[in-house]
């Protein structure tokens, strides 16, 4: 069975991939689930630019009717921006289902990282990755990101995990299954809307030509599984810690108070953080998205010398 029965390729990211020229997957739940409408469009136009900008073809990822799309159109990135929330929020467990049923679907860290590699995508550019959620001693709350990563042979650029999780078990979580988690111009974890998070990493990696070598090695080695990059926010665009720390342990009380779990705690906990702080942290997780598709389109350029 052909994979095109259900995946489509852009015309622009399949004759970029033919060529062996650099191309950049991007996910499309925070165009449906990350922040309102137009300002949703916006940045996802603002985020292809950049990874043009930088020498790579973008590829936004989603499910629109049922057919998997890596790359979408302008005219579709409106459609899921308007529809915001209404399109469902995919991950792995529910690809099948959305697929079959032939709906809409907004792909997370993890269903991206899926349609990519079936795409022949090897580097993917996001905020952050979902982890081990506060609590989940009790509650089990793991996000699938972390096993997708064990799993699936695409690198993630990120700001590191989204700050609303519990950073320690998480690093733990991907030491556990084997993920190389490399800081970029840092040897610390970055915390998302943070520069650091006081966790240190094992490798610091300074240039988009020695991570490619990386990525390049590891897929030569034939080894099983993703690259996860943390790319620390701009330091202009940093929040105090003391200020969103105190948010998110406020957005998380709420968050128990009202039963909220599973696939609905993170959308709920990002908006209370920006409400939170008066919109400051919507702006700064757009800031840290540029920042990594600029770096994941500049690495994507030097593998495609390889």
């Amino acid at each position: 069975m052909s994979i095109e029965k259900y995946l489509d390729i852009a015309p622009e990211v399949k004759e970029a991939l033919k060529a062996g020229k650099s191309v950049v997957a991007l996910e499309s739940t925070i165009i449906s689930h990350g922040m309102p409408y137009p300002q949703n469009v916006e940045t996802a136009l603002n985020v292809e630019k950049v990874i043009r900008d930088n020498g790579a073809i973008p590829a936004t990822i989603a499910i629109i009717g049922g057919r998997l799309k890596a790359g979408l159109s302008r005219d579709e990135i409106e459609y899921l921006g308007k529809t915001g929330v209404g399109v469902t929020k995919v991950s792995r467990r529910d690809l099948p289902v959305i697929v079959a049923k032939g709906m809409d679907g907004a792909t997370t860290v993890a269903t991206t990282m899926i349609i990519a590699a079936m795409a022949g995508i090897k580097i993917f550019a996001t905020g952050g990755i979902g982890g081990v959620h506060r609590g989940a001693q009790q509650t089990f709350d793991i996000s699938a990101d972390l096993e997708e990563l064990a799993m699936t042979n695409v690198t993630v650029v990120c700001a590191g995990a989204k700050a609303i999780l519990d950073l320690p078990l998480t690093l733990e979580y991907l030491e556990t299954k084997g993920v190389p988690v490399i800081g970029y111009g840092t040897k610390e974890l970055p915390a998302f809307y943070t520069r650091t998070s006081g966790l240190p990493i094992d490798y610091e990696i300074d240039t988009p030509a020695e991570l490619a070598k990386t990525i390049f090695v590891k897929h030569e080695l034939g080894m099983q599984g993703g690259i996860l990059v943390t790319n620390p926010i701009p330091e202009q665009y940093s929040m105090d810690p003391k200020v969103i720390n105190k948010a998110i342990d406020e957005a998380i009380a709420e968050a128990n108070a009202k039963g909220i779990k599973g696939k609905e705690t993170t959308p709920f906990l990002l908006a209370k953080v920006k409400e939170i702080t008066g919109g400051d942290s919507l702006d700064s997780n757009i800031q840290l998205v540029y920042n990594n598709a600029a770096l994941a389109a500049k690495t994507a350029v030097e593998l495609s010398k390889m």
